[in-house]
């Protein structure tokens, strides 16, 4: 396979800027909704291979996540998939490009959105794998196995991009989108 190519933000911003490549945010899109680089589409890595038949062939694509990491999977999935279309990932993702005083769309404050989605499921598991190793020390054994289970699942997530407890949620009315009053308008 080979080695993913990156791009820098400020090369980046002047082909989407020309119509030149187009640019995809594999973050999640809880992610996506709090800030996103201006004409970003928005796949989720978990997405990515489904999708890539409705990416263009003429055009080369830059997958772009927070850091870099995400991106340089999707392009490893895009290189493996049909056609020859250049797939590049943007070098330090959205920080990077922030951090070359490029402007992002959204930018809403992490007060205002609440915890994010990762952030919930890192404290559902966590908590429950306290629990259940807590549980097996106090004589039952089945919470070292339950512990053992919650660890698994978290690190498939991990692996694979997909996660059910994130799916779930995503759905709880504290993660319902905000929506403002007529008169806060």
């Amino acid at each position: 396979m080979p080695a993913t190519e990156t791009i820098t933000p400020q090369t980046a911003a002047e082909w989407i800027r020309t119509g030149k490549a187009v640019l995809i945010d594999v973050r999640e899109p809880d992610e996506f909704r709090a800030e996103h680089i201006a004409l970003a589409v928005s796949m989720p890595l978990s997405s990515v291979s489904g999708l890539l038949d409705g990416l263009p062939d003429d055009r080369p694509v830059i997958f772009q996540c927070q850091k870099g990491g995400r991106g340089a999977a999707a392009c490893d999935i895009a290189s493996m998939g049909r056609g020859n279309r250049p797939v590049y990932n943007l070098a330090g993702g959205i920080e990077a490009w922030k951090g070359a005083g490029l402007p992002v769309a959204g930018g809403v404050s992490a007060a205002s959105t609440g915890i994010p989605i990762f952030r919930q499921v890192q404290i559902v598991v966590g908590t429950l794998v306290l629990l259940a190793t807590l549980a097996g020390f106090a004589g039952y054994p089945a919470g070292f196995g339950v512990a053992g289970l919650a660890g698994t699942m978290l690190a498939i997530a991990g692996l694979s991009g997909w996660c059910g407890l994130a799916m779930l949620l995503q759905r709880m009315p504290w993660n319902a989108p905000r929506r403002l009053s007529p008169r806060a308008a």
